[in-house]
């Protein structure tokens, strides 16, 4: 059956049950992809429990015709692209539908809350990268739904990106990538509807998540709801143990009815609160980098070996006030300076052994402010 000029096929037509790396499985004991035997036409209807994992694909003729087997990488699947499971009326008759396809369609996503990106966070993500191509998914909106009040963020988000390439060595040279769902979308769904949102209308492969993870309304689902789920829908789930803080006992401020001394963005932020940037290091697997937006030229007061900005100039979350040892601006991509940071109940300082280096403004209004070891 063709709809609208498409061609619709189910993946199992394929041989195609799951993926593991960078090579798609199938049924075959030896781990190899089955030849394609010529697939029928499929009306992307779904009809009961098989259809429950990738209800439909649309092959796309574009990259079908330029591909000669199945890869994975951080690009779609060799043409592959999933689709959503329902029948518009624009299919029925007239028009052909627009493509639907999602950016984390055949990928491993990780679950979680990814503040801080922390050590326990990049295990997510290279347990996801052993099974194929690692997403992060997060839900954006929690705390405008539940009145949390807003704070700043541990990692600025125009740093992400610059995080998780740092990533990549360890997940098989992948960076992963970041998927964000409105909290307001999944939030009265149960354990069942979510993982069903994942397969059908999300169309992802595969799911990580930590032993202490809970989803669904409610927080009703645990981890053992979450991997006999997904084994339900097809799904390769992935269940890894907390990245435990070894060189530290559980601290005043930062115990909660989750807290058994796993590494947390809970830690991470008490540690920034009481100045402890060596703790912070060993927490993120890297120096806390403090990002600053400059407007214009006012916000920045250059006085011979010291550079000054107001702290709303500030995009995450700084470190207790006081003085720092052992730091450096970041101008740009390449140009490091070393430095000494301080703040104030208004402003920032950066002291140089020499002349403060002059930055222009309307070409470089991005800085960062890297701490290394050290404590205030």
């Amino acid at each position: 059956m063709i709809m609208s000029g498409y061609r619709i096929w189910n993946p199992r037509q394929f041989g195609i049950f799951s993926c593991n790396g960078r090579k798609w499985y199938g049924s075959s004991s030896n781990n190899t992809r089955p030849p394609l035997s010529r697939p029928r036409f499929h009306s992307g209807i779904s009809h009961g429990p098989s259809s429950k994992r990738f209800s439909k694909f649309k092959l796309l003729s574009t990259r079908a015709s330029s591909s000669s087997s199945l890869t994975n990488d951080n690009s779609d699947i060799a043409g592959l692209s999933f689709a959503n499971n329902r029948i518009s009326p624009a299919e029925v008759g007239g028009d052909p539908p627009s493509e639907i396809v999602t950016s984390v369609a055949g990928g491993v996503v990780a679950l979680g809350k990814f503040d801080a990106l922390h050590i326990g966070h990049r295990e997510l993500a290279i347990q996801a990268a052993k099974i194929g191509v690692p997403y992060l998914m997060s839900f954006v909106g929690m705390a405008e739904v539940l009145g949390w009040k807003p704070r700043a963020p541990i990692v600025a988000k125009c740093d992400r990106k610059r995080v998780l390439s740092s990533w990549a060595p360890f997940c098989r040279n992948i960076t992963p990538k970041e998927f964000e769902l409105q909290f307001s979308q999944v939030r009265n769904l149960s354990p069942q509807k979510f993982i069903e949102k994942l397969t059908e209308e999300l169309g992802v492969c595969g799911v990580v998540a930590g032993q202490n993870y809970r989803f669904g309304y409610k927080a009703a689902g645990d981890s053992s709801d979450l991997v006999r789920l997904c084994k339900e829908y097809g799904l390769e789930a992935r269940i890894i143990n907390s990245v435990m803080d070894k060189n530290q006992e559980p601290r005043e401020g930062c115990m909660n009815a989750k807290e058994q001394g796993q590494v947390s963005s809970t830690r991470v932020r008490h540690a920034l609160a009481t100045g402890d940037m060596t703790y912070v290091s060993e927490l993120l697997g890297r120096h806390h980098r403090l990002m600053v937006m400059i407007k214009d030229e006012e916000n920045l007061v250059r006085d011979r070996k010291r550079l000054s900005a107001p702290r709303s100039c500030l995009l995450n979350l700084p470190p207790k006030e006081g003085i720092y040892e052992n730091c450096f601006l970041i101008i740009g991509d390449e140009n490091v300076v070393p430095c000494r940071f301080s703040m104030d109940e208004g402003e920032i300082h950066l002291e140089f052994d020499e002349l403060a280096p002059h930055i222009n403004i309307t070409s470089q209004n991005l800085l960062g402010i890297d701490f290394g070891d050290s404590k205030v």
